[in-house]
């Protein structure tokens, strides 16, 4: 596949005329190159939520084990994660334009490739491989979008990013279940992608033009290297940990050791090398470490809490996971519409921290008010928890990256925006199994609990870690009792969550507000650039 034409060519500074006020790019050509990324974001995020539905299918099919079945979700979740610091560093090197068609491609090798897995262990290897794209995708795509439009302008353009997530948060399961019933079969969840891939790689082959500052490049291999070594290292024990083996096992010591080395040897490195993978520079602005903190926050609340709702409705409530995908409705709605109003109002007013604040304290109300709920709260009531829950991480998710892009230098906009995205990433990680292993013991203690009240021995009681498959080999009574402590164990988690995001709401409070800037980042690329060319050839003059 071609990833440069001639009759789209990327200007260089050279090229790039000092008069046209959006340096090369239109509001419609925007539009349009924004709709070729989100049709590749869309694609890529459905294709990794489509196959939740479908890995016990496979896994069966490929005669695979309850380990394998961990890591076909791990090698995704890995990859994406340590390689999104990777793509941003890149992009501030490189053609972004290429980088997005390089994702693009690569997601959709990985993606056809597994759907011609004939093993589990292949086919963990291809999720790995689609996991490196969607890391790129997900980076990628908001930092173009920070390049060719102003900040000020920038937050009307969050509210689709958001509203695919949501769409395809949504959509996926309930794909991958359609899917997987009809005689297409389980190897389709991977195939369906690869049409809408290569669409959105033509789009973006004929929409996306962003001039290419031309400067000498240095790679940070080293950097790299030290950077996914450590993250996975400590990505594969927070995951695992817990569920393969224990926390305070040897195998936890020697991960979070390797771990905690590398990154250590990481920080030396950045301080030596020409262009550092992560500039330790930008964590002396008090705004993106601040907002950083925030998004850390934010994830671990969000994904943490919001990944147990299913589990919630399926295991507490006995709803199908169709219907549970359908019950977390009012959670997507709220947060499309919010995230569509607030980034639009962000670019009316030109300030942002009223509707940070706002989102902050709507998502940590949400999750306060979830922490109420019993195995049998009125699902109405749940529904209004999740939509004043959708209504904060609406304002916050996606527009929290708008005060880090608005700080930093144009050079740094590209890493400065995937680092934020990295923490986010890895709070989430961290949220879902440190709340995953307080939800378990809670659930152990109200099962005991229960019983013992019921004159039974605690010692039949299951150990927390009960499924749907499970439930419906016990006897009825013990059945019940499980799902009304998983339904009143849940709550626990949203508590934690409440006082986590809270956190969030602290950080943003610290924030100065700086008015939002009217330049794109590639015209003040280009701006620098020649007045570094004006002041170079006076020199040598």
């Amino acid at each position: 596949m071609p990833v440069s034409s001639a009759k789209t060519p990327e200007p260089s500074v050279a090229t790039a005329s000092t008069e046209n006020p959006a340096d090369t790019m239109s509001k419609r050509d925007v539009v349009r190159a924004l709709a070729g990324m989100l049709l590749a974001m869309m694609t890529a995020f459905l294709s990794s939520t489509i196959v939740s539905t479908a890995l016990p299918t496979i896994i069966t099919a490929l005669n695979g084990s309850q380990n394998q079945y961990t890591w076909i979700v791990t090698a995704t979740l890995l990859a994406s994660t340590a390689s999104t610091p990777i793509w941003g560093k890149l992009a501030d090197l490189f053609s972004k334009k290429l980088l997005v068609q390089l994702s693009i491609t690569i997601f959709t090798i990985g993606s056809i490739a597994a759907g011609f897995s004939e093993s589990v262990e292949t086919l963990i290897a291809w999720r790995a491989l689609q996991g490196l794209g969607l890391g790129g995708l997900q980076s990628l795509i908001v930092i173009v979008i920070g390049v060719i439009v102003s900040p000020r302008e920038r937050g009307k353009y969050m509210g689709p990013i958001a509203a695919v997530m949501s769409v395809a948060t949504i959509a996926g399961p309930l794909l991958g279940g359609v899917i997987v019933d009809s005689p297409l079969g389980w190897r389709w969840c991977f195939f369906a992608g690869a049409p809408l891939a290569i669409i959105a790689l033509l789009v973006v082959q004929r929409t996306l033009n962003v001039p290419v500052i031309k400067r000498k490049v240095s790679i940070d291999y080293l950097g790299a290297g030290l950077l996914t070594g450590g993250v996975c290292s400590l990505l594969i024990w927070v995951t695992l940990a817990g569920d393969q083996f224990a926390w305070a096992s040897g195998t936890s010591f020697l991960l979070v050791g390797m771990g905690v080395a590398m990154l250590a040897l990481l920080v030396f490195v950045e301080t030596k090398v020409a262009e550092p993978i992560i500039p330790l520079r930008l964590f002396r602005d008090r705004t993106t470490v601040l907002a950083t903190l925030a998004g850390i926050a934010v994830g671990t609340a969000m994904f943490g809490g919001a990944v147990f709702l299913g589990q919630y409705f399926q295991i507490a409530r006995s709803y199908s996971p169709t219907a549970a995908g359908l019950l977390m409705l009012p959670m997507i709605i709220s947060s499309t519409i919010a995230s569509s109003a607030s980034g639009w109002l962000i670019t009316r007013f030109g300030r942002w921290k009223r509707f940070l604040l706002t989102g902050g304290i709507f998502m940590t109300a949400g999750f306060a008010l979830l922490g109420t709920i019993r195995h049998d709260t009125n699902m109405v009531l749940i529904g209004v928890f999740l939509f004043i829950l959708g209504t904060g991480t609406g304002m916050l998710m996606q527009n929290l990256v708008l005060p880090v892009q608005n700080a930093v230098a144009p050079s740094d906009l590209g890493i400065a925006s995937s680092m934020l995205a990295f923490f986010r990433s890895l709070g989430g990680t961290v949220g879902v199994s440190v709340l995953g292993a307080i939800l378990a013991t809670r659930v152990a203690d109200l099962i005991f609990d229960g019983l013992s009240s019921l004159g039974i021995d605690p010692s039949a009681a299951p150990d927390g870690e009960v499924g749907i498959g499970a439930l419906d080999d016990l006897p009825k009574p013990l059945a019940d009792l499980v799902r009304m402590a998983y339904g009143d164990g849940t709550a626990t988690i949203f508590l934690v969550a409440a006082a986590v995001s809270a956190l969030s709401i602290l950080c943003l409070v610290a924030i100065k507000e700086v008015a939002l800037k009217t330049k794109s980042g590639i015209q003040e690329q280009l701006e620098e650039e020649r007045e570094r060319q004006k002041t170079e050839s006076v020199t040598t003059g």
